[in-house]
């Protein structure tokens, strides 16, 4: 099934990346924290708390962008949208590829164990915040507005279409 038999769901990609926006400031602010102060139980319980939503909900959220975001743009013919689009799923690699050394040391922080090593953590987040707030600044300010109008065309030619059936 196309991705325009498939409507998208703006309004749960925006909560997402809203979502993201609040896990990414408390990454920032657990990774200070634990340099200035180490690991508490509030650490812990917190550094878990941004694991599993990284490791879930927002992979989930790539997925669903990949399906039924992307493709439509890609294909519509525009050379630059397209090439913000490729570039944005080389983000979802890069992304993944930073998130893969970064989760595990997330889930030592979490269950209390010290073998990770923290320039290492702290390289590893900044990393990260780096490339997914890039990321989502270019989905919010091109892909998402450009994603969002096709979609109004859309459903507007299906109910001019479902009218003009109605009316013979």
């Amino acid at each position: 099934m196309s991705a325009a038999n498939n409507p998208v769901n703006f309004e749960a990609l925006d909560v997402c990346h809203q979502q993201i926006q609040r896990h990414l400031t408390d990454l920032a602010n657990l990774a200070q924290q634990i340099e200035v102060e180490g690991v508490d139980a509030n650490a812990q319980r917190r550094a878990a708390d941004i694991e599993s939503f990284f490791s879930g909900t927002s992979r989930q959220h790539h997925q669903e962008e990949e399906k039924n975001v992307f493709p439509p743009l890609l294909a519509s013919g525009d050379a630059d949208l397209a090439a913000a689009v490729r570039s944005l799923q080389q983000d979802h690699g890069w992304i993944e590829e930073n998130w893969l050394g970064l989760a595990p040391q997330l889930r030592a922080i979490a269950l209390g164990n010290s073998w990770y090593e923290s320039a290492e953590f702290q390289h590893g987040v900044q990393v990260f915040l780096e490339l997914v707030g890039d990321h989502i600044a270019l989905e919010e300010s091109l892909i998402y507005p450009e994603s969002k109008a096709r979609w109004a065309k859309v459903m507007a030619g299906r109910a001019a279409r479902s009218q003009q059936a109605s009316a013979t």
